[in-house]
This record gives C-alpha cells, structure tokens and sequence, in this order.
C-alpha cells in the first residue's frame, strides 16, 4: 500500500489552519484544504505494514485502538496516492455512512495505533478520510439513491446523533420504512447541538447528509419527545421493531459549595446555546461575552467550551483538569498500538494561547467551592493543587495544603463528561439498566429486555466517541433487520 518506502521520503503534513486571531472572530471552520498533489504524499507514507493496526478497533487499556468501524484505511490510501479518488470513495463508503462527520470530530484513534507511528509520526489518516468524502461531494458521487424494493417494515429509531443515524440509514438501504425520533428543534443530536460550527457546519455538512436521508426515503420527527409529546406505549403498536439511541446525557455534576450560584452551567447546556442562537441569529441564553470564564474539564467538550466563549468574546477563560499534565511523549505504561496518552495542544488551546499569550490549562487543580458577593451571581472560584495517591489500591486526588487561589470568574461551565442516559424513557418502557445506568443490550444482538426493542450508542455502552456510535448503530441495524426478516445481508 502506498509507495514502497513513501514513508521515508515525505514527512507529515496536514493542511494549513486559518490563523487564530482570524478565526475567532467568526463561526466558519477554520481548517483549509491541502492539493491533490500534497495529499497523494500523504497517501504515499502508508508503509505496506503487513499486519495493519490502522483498522482493528479494539479495546486496549479501556481506550479505542484502530477504527471501532474498520474502514479499509490502507486500501483507500493506496488508491489516493495512485489518484484514483472514486476507487477511494467506493472503498470509504462501505464501512462509513458519514465520513464527513468522522473526518471532522474524530479523534483518530486509527492514527493512535499506525504502525508508521512506532518510529514516526503516524500517516493522516483522519484528513485523507475527509479529503474523499468532500471531493467525492465536489465531484457529485454522493447521491440520493433509490430504494428498489421496500420490506413493508416499519421501524422507531430514536435519536438522531451519529449512533440513530448511522442505524437508520442501514436500516433504509435494507428497505425497511425508517422514522427517526428527534426531541431538539433539528435533527443532528450531538453532531448538530453539542459540536460547535466551526468545528462542524450544521448546514453544509450535518444539513447536506441529512437531506440525502431523507431524499433516500429516511423520515425525521423533530420536536418529538418519545414519551412525552408521543407516546411511549405507542411505538410497538405502530412499528415493528424499536432502536434506542438516545445517547448518555445526563452530565456529570460537581457537588460542591456554591455550585446553585447564578453562572454555573453544564458545559452542553452552554454549547446547545451558542449553536442554537448562531441559527436562529438570536442572542445565546448563556453567554460568555465581557465574562472570566473557567472551563471546569480538559476532554473535547472542553476544549470546545474554551473555542466558544473566544469567540462570544469572553474577557479571560481558564481550563481547569483535575489530571497531571501529559508526558510529551509515549511513556512505558502506555506502549503502542494503545492510544498516546500524550500532551497535545488542540484548536481551542490554540485559539487561548494566540489570545492571552499561553496555554488555558491548568493541570492537577481541584475546584474547591463557588463564591458570590452575596447575591447569588458567580464571582469567583477558589481552587486548589491536588496531588494523586494510592488509597487502598487506587489513586485519588488530595488537596495540597497552602497551595488555595481564589480565580475571577462569572461564568463556570462544567465539562467533565456524562454518567449514562436519562432513564424516564426507559422506566416507561420498562427497559432494564446495567450496573452504570446504561441500557442493558446484549453486545452480539442489541436486544433489550423488551421484545422487538433493541439499544445502540452512548446510551448501551456509555460515553465514547462518535465513531464508536456509528459502529453501534451499523451493528444494531444488523440485528433488527434480522429480527425482522429472519436473515440480514447488512454488513
């Protein structure tokens, strides 16, 4: 695959970004496109590993190593370097329903475990990815395509995040009837509300996959709540199967003082905001303009609440992570093809450093409790150094004494992750959960409890990435098409 020894003749490189200070002040995506020329270089370093790691999507250490969808990367690459786009389309496409999504807010977990990576930087896989898909776009190669032969089926999907997609667009290619059930105002679920634009652009990307969807006989209820607006005993009377995908999100909250003061927010109620008032051209309900924010979490929603709040024109934002610092690089511990337990400077980092001159983050740092001046508004933050021990066996963070700092702020935004699904859902459909809230599903069928009724995405398996929801959703579409013809051709 590639060119024999490509991989020590060019270097790797992805293209260029617009400029931070240029960036912040609009909602665009700030990533540029690299030539074609450029990008056959990069196709070219895939090394012909003879066991490719790239593709195997598995679990090390708890952390995805290789694609969880096992896209053909080493093929498609090859066929870049050689130009033969469409060949590469073709091959992209039969393992990912949207490469446009993945290419874009992906953590590239394929790259983590590049064997090239073991004495390189690893091949760019993630911006070969999304390069196909937009020039296969540009080219006019995505289409609606027609249905021949509908099963006369009908199927519930709800949700719409990548997870309810991914298996409603399977379910549809088999031929059965899809609705998708959607409580927000537009279909897109995290990729629409809990990504910002410039990250993902709702209406090019998220809004143009979308419309192919539904050209393609997919139909979508938005400002639906299933029971709430519609009944939840009414889904098995009026579809023969039932797919829940309605993510985990319940966040994770941060009990200490203080935390009811007016300007405390969990981190996706303050994205949904920005998102929602940048389509409605309205003014967002939480904002962080002329505001000391401090950004409590230092995952990608984090780092998504920094790139926002630049952009609202915040007066100063902080990033506060309760972890130490990364090491720069692997360390004995984490070995590949584990995912790189390494420091990295993302796009909001970036964005913050080329602002207030250094990185946002704070490692090793403790919230300790909220602070007013009497009123119940937020003013400030009092914090402190922690330091990680062996308590009986596992390590805990413990206050470092004298070391407390009382931080500006007027917006805190909680961005430490989610704890399962909302469960009133699942208690009227008498739904069983497992020990961590989650949808107990069977991880080979899908099935609940319930006959007919079958869980994928964040809410079975609990918080992951958007690529691990697609998975989910391809395989339980898998096992309802079987459940419903009694054999299944879905891959």
């Amino acid at each position: 695959m590639g060119k024999v020894k490509g991989f020590m003749e060019f270097q790797r490189a992805l293209p260029s970004d617009r400029e931070p200070l240029e960036r912040i002040k609009d909602w665009r995506e700030f990533h540029l496109e690299m030539p074609d020329g450029e990008l056959q270089k990069q196709g070219a370093r895939c090394m012909d590993c003879g066991t490719p790691y790239c593709h195997t999507g598995f679990l090390l250490s708890g952390m995805a190593s290789g694609c969880p969808i096992h896209n053909l990367i080493p093929e498609w690459n090859d066929y870049i370097y050689k130009g033969f786009w469409h060949e590469a389309f073709d091959r992209l496409m039969k393992t990912n329903n949207f490469p446009e999504f993945t290419g874009r807010v992906c953590p590239a977990p394929c790259e983590g475990s590049c064997v090239l990576g073991i004495i390189e930087p690893p091949v760019t896989i993630k911006n070969i990815e999304c390069s196909i898909i937009e020039h296969a776009f540009a080219e006019g190669w995505v289409e609606p395509k027609t249905i021949a032969l509908r099963t006369g089926k009908h199927v519930a999907v709800v949700g719409s995040g990548p997870a309810g997609l991914a298996c409603a667009d399977q379910l549809n290619k088999a031929g059965h009837s899809v609705t998708v059930f959607e409580r927000d105002d537009r279909i897109g679920g995290l990729m629409m509300y809990g990504i910002p634009n410039m990250k993902l652009d709702k209406t090019e990307v998220v809004g143009r996959r979308i419309s192919i969807m539904e050209a393609e006989g997919v139909t979508f209820m938005a400002s639906t709540e299933v029971g709430a607006d519609y009944p939840a005993d009414k889904l098995l009377e009026e579809f023969d199967a039932v797919v829940l995908c309605t993510g985990a999100t319940r966040p994770r909250d941060l009990a200490v003082e203080g935390r009811t003061f007016q300007g405390v927010h969990f981190a996706m109620d303050f994205l949904r905001s920005s998102t929602k008032a940048l389509l409605d051209a309205t003014s967002p309900a939480i904002t962080a303009e002329g505001k000391d924010v401090i950004v409590i979490g230092g995952g990608d929603t984090g780092t998504d609440c920094v790139a926002t709040s630049l952009r609202q024109g915040c007066r100063s934002v902080v990033q506060l992570e309760i972890m130490p610092r990364p090491p720069l690089d692997r360390q004995a511990d984490n070995p590949w093809p584990e995912w790189p337990k390494i420091y990295k400077v993302d796009y909001g980092q970036e964005e913050a450093a080329a602002v207030q001159n250094g990185d946002p983050r704070r490692y090793a740092v403790m919230t300790k409790k909220f602070l007013d001046a009497g009123t119940g508004a937020l003013t400030a933050v009092e914090v402190s150094d922690v330091e990680w021990v062996n308590d009986e066996g596992r390590f805990i963070p413990r206050p470092v004494s004298g070391t407390e700092e009382i931080l500006p702020a007027q917006l805190v935004l909680l961005a430490m992750g989610f704890i399962g699904p909302e469960e009133s859902l699942l208690q009227q459909l008498q739904i069983t959960q497992d020990a961590r809230s989650n949808i107990k599903a069977d991880e080979q069928s899908y099935k609940t409890n319930k006959q007919g009724i079958f869980a994928a995405g964040d809410a079975r398996r609990g918080q992951s990435l958007v690529v691990w929801a697609i998975n989910e959703g391809r395989a339980a579409a898998r096992e309802c098409d079987r459940y419903l013809m009694g054999t299944t051709c879905l891959p």
